[in-house]
């Protein structure tokens, strides 16, 4: 699992910069040219100049509510993405909503470099369970895989039983698709008496991989890793392992995108090291996201991985610059939290918590009601599944017993266990 995927992987980590930094200029005179809403949200910007991290530095971070109200001022894409991008191509919808074009090429969310580091290789069957439904989660893997000359099994969410009788039957080398899911399947293998031990390797995103739940699979014989991915530009970050599958420390960046680390709520960049907000400019000119804050924390980890890639190393996900909160692989906002206080005229508060049961997501609302009313945990249960498309718990909490910390989602999930 040392072979690299291109040369690319390999550059000198000073001439990584200055290929990226030599072409931004061009590349974003070219997006701007055709991307009318990146021209008006970047002003009189002179691209020619954006040729250091410095100058970069001095251009708008451009972040998920600003990006909603673009596209909603200018719908679909908010005049982000190259026309050309929207002929005979997907499109998807993320929660907020958030409208996101597909890339060109054969792998445009730049997900064939991460499975190879996962040791997915040309011929390899994949069992993909990312939904194909609406959000772009399971054709990041599943056009990169078949770019690497996989051959994938679609098989999205949900019908359990289904799934592991299909994998039995088909024989898959890999998976992909959230952490959590694997275990369902495995588990529900192991009551059915059926055989999945053909998977052995796994590329796992849209959640936590807790270090318990991977020695589990690693127990079972399946070497898991993890890539760090957003919906707006694929796959940014992934990590590698030795020949035996173990994973070095940190996670790589891709190739042929920008990441600075950025204090919070600002776009000024933090120094090495230090936590902050991962904001990216990726090289993409179907959809030319300029300085893009994905509302994720980590901080760089110094030094190069062992593998021999030498790329800068992140630390993983270290939570939130935001509340939005990823559950089952899916986020959930602090204005769905509020639609569902105003859908319920007898709710004064409301605090979504979420945590770890056993080795899945689980998230409970707790409310407080009106003074005298008397709110219904059956309907506030059917809306939180309705607009968050999550099931989860209601508890009724007593009067001013909730926190006055100014949380409407509180993530209490530990995830150094």
């Amino acid at each position: 699992m040392t072979i690299h995927f291109d040369n690319l992987e390999t550059r000198n980590p000073q001439q990584r910069e200055v290929d990226l930094f030599s072409a931004l200029p061009e590349f974003l005179t070219n997006a701007m040219s055709k991307a009318e809403g990146l021209r008006s949200w970047l002003g009189d910007c002179d691209p020619t100049q954006i040729n250091n991290r410095e100058a970069l530095a001095t251009l708008p971070v451009l972040r998920k509510p600003e990006l909603m109200e673009l596209q909603a001022a200018n719908p679909p894409f908010g005049g982000l993405a190259d026309p050309d991008a929207l002929v005979g191509n997907h499109v998807f919808m993320s929660p907020g909503p958030v409208w996101e074009p597909q890339g060109f090429g054969a792998d445009p969310w730049q997900s064939a470099r991460g499975l190879f580091a996962a040791g997915i290789r040309s011929g390899d069957i994949i069992h993909n369970t990312f939904s194909y439904h609406m959000t772009p989660g399971a054709f990041v893997l599943d056009e990169g895989a078949r770019a690497l000359g996989c051959l994938v099994f679609p098989a999205g969410v949900g019908n359990t039983e289904m799934q592991v009788e299909a994998a039995a039957a088909l024989k898959p080398s890999a998976y992909t698709g959230t952490p959590d899911y694997l275990k369902v399947m495995l588990d529900k293998a192991v009551e059915t008496g059926t055989d999945l031990s053909s998977i052995k390797r796994a590329m796992v995103s849209g959640g936590a991989l807790f270090p318990s739940l991977r020695e589990e699979y690693r127990d079972r014989g399946i070497a898991v890793l993890q890539s760090y991915a957003t919906a707006d530009v694929g796959i940014i970050a992934y990590e590698s392992a030795d020949e035996d599958g173990n994973p070095y420390p940190g996670m790589i960046l891709n190739e042929n995108m920008i990441v600075e680390i950025v204090r919070p709520g600002t776009g000024d960049p933090v120094s090495d090291g230090e936590v902050g907000e991962i904001v990216v400019t990726s090289l993409n000119p179907a959809y030319p996201l300029i300085r893009f804050g994905t509302g994720d924390m980590t901080a760089v980890l110094e030094g190069q991985s062992p593998c021999g890639r030498t790329g800068m190393r992140i630390k993983g996900w270290m939570g939130r610059a935001d509340q939005r909160t990823k559950v089952k692989g899916m986020f959930v906002d602090p204005k769905q939290i509020a639609a569902i206080v105003r859908r319920h005229d007898d709710v004064a508060k409301a605090r979504l918590v979420v945590i770890r049961d056993g080795d899945r997501d689980a998230m409970t609302l707790h409310v407080e009601a009106e003074p005298g009313a008397q709110p219904d945990a059956e309907a506030l249960a059917g809306s939180l599944a309705d607009i968050t498309k999550l099931k989860g718990k209601v508890v009724i909490a007593e009067s001013g017993s909730l926190p006055n910390d100014g949380k409407v989602i509180s993530d209490e999930r530990n995830y150094d266990a």
